[in-house]
């Protein structure tokens, strides 16, 4: 499984936009079935939290190659879609992500990098 990804979290849904929102939400998802299909991502995890006090109220998790996922990101499709969607939701933001093994080692090699300042 890919250890790199792209996390594209919202916040609530902007008010008078739940219609909308869902239009986004079936785009987003049509999109990222294709780009799976077409190797282009590995996978991606589709999450809706539960009311819980933060900001946060979903994301989605793309899994992949690093470089095709910072394509993927300056891609038109991936463009239009997320300036749809921030006509839509509260909060909307697209981050690389470090993911699994990836991240274990990132720690230690912060842990090391960082050892004699302590």
């Amino acid at each position: 499984m890919a250890d790199s990804g792209l996390f594209i979290g919202w916040g609530d849904i902007r008010t008078g936009r739940t219609a909308a929102s869902n239009t986004v939400f079936a785009e987003a998802l049509a999109l990222w079935t294709a780009l799976q299909a077409a190797g282009e991502i590995e996978s991606f995890e589709t999450v809706l939290l539960a009311a819980h006090g933060g900001d946060l109220g979903g994301f989605f998790l793309l899994r992949g190659d690093p470089e095709r996922l910072g394509r993927l990101s300056m891609s038109p499709d991936f463009v239009r879609l997320i300036q749809r969607a921030g006509a839509v939701v509260e909060g909307l933001g697209v981050v690389p992500a470090t993911l699994d093994a990836a991240a274990v080692r990132l720690v230690g090699e912060s842990t090391q990098a960082t050892a004699d300042l302590i």
